[in-house]
């Protein structure tokens, strides 16, 4: 174990523009996943919850299970569906909706 350290010192002390070159397509990379992969994912579950947290009582919402209905009822983290003509209500939580499909200002007009 030992000699493969000493080897490595040995390469660094003969190059050592090249462990610097080595140290900065590391950070190239992490920058690179960092803008391309993580802040757009970021940006995305903000824009998410935005939507969740802003949902009111006469939404059309469709869940991820693809069941559409009119939000009847929010509490803290769940929502009552109205699924149907006949009255027919779910339960279910904030984090299975999917999209609003109609706002509840733009039903009424």
């Amino acid at each position: 174990m030992n000699a493969m350290f000493r080897l490595l010192e040995g390469e660094v002390a003969q190059n050592p523009a090249g462990s610097w070159l080595s140290i900065g397509m590391i950070v190239v990379v992490f920058v690179f996943a960092y803008f391309f992969m993580i802040r757009p994912q970021k940006k995305q579950e903000k824009e998410v919850n935005n939507m969740r947290n802003a949902l009111v009582v006469g939404d059309e919402i469709t869940t991820i299970g693809g069941i559409i209905g009119k939000i009847v009822s929010i509490k803290d983290e769940t929502l009552v569906l109205e699924t149907s003509r006949d009255g027919t209500k779910i339960r279910i939580l904030k984090s299975a909706v999917r999209c609003v499909d109609v706002h509840a200002e733009d039903a009424q007009n």
